[in-house]
């Protein structure tokens, strides 16, 4: 009876299975602390460094944007570290996650601009990301589920505000 009673629960085991969301990196310093933007927020051992250097406070100079390319995923997905001026320091200001970046007219504190970031999903699936600045960082302000149907086409689901 005993080993009957192992076999039926061996029979109700599942194999674990890896998890389908990726588990962000920590980043090595906290938000607003001063960084070197060549080695500092969400990095690898041995980063690959690829600029994506943007003016998001509109004063005619770019903020520092990072990614090492080495952390970025098979479908292109990667973590844009970002750093804005404060006085003599580049500021940790947060990470980007997703495959592009796009600048947005509408602004938050400080006059940062928005940004919105599309994560690359599986099955043509993916998630458009909008980060606003608050309170000294960019956080995720919405996201949006979407899918490509035809050619560059997007449906996206948006739930009723």
């Amino acid at each position: 009876m005993r080993r009957l009673a192992v076999l039926a629960l061996a029979a109700c085991t599942h194999a674990a299975h890896a998890p389908t969301t990726p588990v962000r990196p920590e980043p090595a310093l906290a938000v607003g602390a001063c960084g070197d933007p060549g080695r500092d927020g969400v990095m690898s051992s041995s980063p690959r460094l690829d600029h994506a250097d943007r003016d998001l406070d509109g004063d005619g100079r770019p903020e520092a944007i990072v990614v090492d390319r080495a952390l970025c995923t098979s479908e292109g997905n990667c973590y844009w570290n970002v750093f804005a001026r404060g006085g003599s320091c580049a500021r940790y200001v947060g990470t980007f996650e997703g495959a592009a970046l796009e600048a947005l007219p509408s602004r938050g504190d400080e006059g940062m601009a928005d940004v919105r970031t599309y994560w690359n999903d599986h099955g043509g699936r993916l998630h458009l990301q909008t980060y606003r600045f608050i309170r000294g960082a960019y956080r995720i302000d919405d996201v949006l589920q979407c899918m490509h149907v035809a050619g560059d086409r997007l449906e996206c689901a948006e739930a009723d505000r």
